[in-house]
């Protein structure tokens, strides 16, 4: 067994409700005065009033920020920041998706250290501390909670990314209840981004591949599988969204110590540059990237196949059973309701060089693929999958 190391967030409260009591949970560790960093579509649909009112009835002064956008900008964290210091905030919280969790982060990092954001960007490269720090996630996805990971878009649509086990919280609260409510599309799009963050981190080249993150990631990938077309067709299922916020909560774990790889490295220039979201960007590309993948990876993706869809455990040979997984997952994208294709969601074929060229910058998940990946790859899987 090759050495490793395995960080995570400090304490994880599972519990549907959690956010209406959430005051309790977090004073003593928060402080009497916190920033609340969410997104002004949560607020406006009051799904944020039930934890804002349990903080003041536990006597916390709450300062709300809820100006966070898809992919979030620089500007954004340090408009935070700037109001966090403004009231010199104890703690914070954030509320919401993937965007307002690493908001939040940053936030807590650049008023508890004083560091510029400048000399944080990179891997390690954090000095510290932040502030005390609590993420509660609305969707099932993205694992911020559980991750030492920030994105953050800085100019047009370049993506740049934190990472240093000091912004991991202390506290993970996952109440499933705060994902009843969620859109189809966006359960499918954050479901189908849990199931990469545990394919990819399985799979990982990373030295730091290691035996827990490989049992969470398949942990992952057997309550995801089993439970993401309830979720997307039957919202209302208590257990269902439950398992699936469980199961991104793993996922981010496995891929938090044994990073993701190409699939990520391809769906940025996606986001950044077409402005898609992020889980459906993964999507589009996933089995394009896995077949590109096979051969070096096939007895890898073998092994996980049947954790997602059981059936394929009959499936005889490791290259056959690779090839059913890759083919269901593309199908499972599909019968989810999600756009199987480039072209469907805007993108030219006159772009894809381009995005081919701003894939090759992501040279910090590129080298944890399974398999090399030239421009000259990117551009033919941009091109399978358009």
């Amino acid at each position: 067994m090759n050495p490793f190391i395995f960080s995570t967030t400090a304490q994880i409260v599972y519990r549907p409700g959690a956010a209406t009591a959430i005051g309790d949970l977090v004073k003593q560790k928060l402080g009497s005065r916190i920033l609340f960093v969410t997104d002004p579509g949560l607020r406006k649909l009051g799904l944020c009033d039930p934890a804002l009112a349990s903080l003041a009835a536990s006597g916390i002064e709450t300062t709300v920020f809820d100006r966070v956008e898809a992919d979030p900008s620089l500007a954004t964290v340090m408009a935070a920041t700037d109001a966090a210091k403004a009231d010199k905030v104890s703690g914070v919280i954030g509320f919401g998706g993937g965007s307002s969790l690493d908001v939040a982060k940053v936030v807590a990092l650049l008023c508890g250290s004083g560091e510029p954001i400048d000399d944080a960007w990179g891997v390690g490269n954090v000095k510290g501390p932040r502030l005390p720090l609590v993420l509660v996630p609305t969707t099932a996805g993205t694992g911020s909670e559980v991750t030492p990971v920030s994105i953050i878009t800085v100019g047009a649509d370049e993506k740049r990314g934190i990472s240093s086990p000091v912004i991991l919280p202390d506290i993970a609260v996952l109440d499933p209840d705060l994902t009843l409510g969620l859109p189809p599309h966006i359960t499918a799009a954050t479901g189908i981004d849990a199931m990469v963050h545990a394919i990819e981190a399985y799979a990982s080249k990373s030295a730091n591949n290691n035996p827990v993150s490989k049992m969470f990631a398949r942990q992952a990938l057997q309550l995801l599988g089993a439970n993401i077309e309830k979720a997307v067709f039957d919202g209302k299922d208590r257990a269902a969204r439950g398992a699936m916020l469980l199961g991104s909560m793993l996922a981010g774990q496995a891929f938090a110590n044994s990073p993701v790889a190409a699939v990520h490295a391809l769906a940025y220039p996606i986001g950044g540059t077409f402005h898609i979201p992020h889980g459906l960007s993964n999507a589009l590309v996933l089995p394009h990237v896995l077949r590109f993948n096979a051969p070096d990876a096939a007895s890898t993706y073998a092994e996980i196949a049947a954790d997602v869809f059981p059936d394929l455990a009959s499936e005889q040979g490791d290259q056959g059973r690779c090839a059913a997984f890759i083919e269901r997952l593309g199908a499972l994208s599909v019968k989810l309701g999600l756009q199987p294709r480039l072209r469907d969601v805007g993108i030219g074929e006159e772009h894809l060089s381009g995005m081919a060229r701003d894939a090759m910058k992501q040279t910090r998940l590129l080298v944890n693929n399974p398999r090399d990946v030239s421009e000259a790859d990117a551009l033919s899987i941009y091109r399978a999958a358009w």
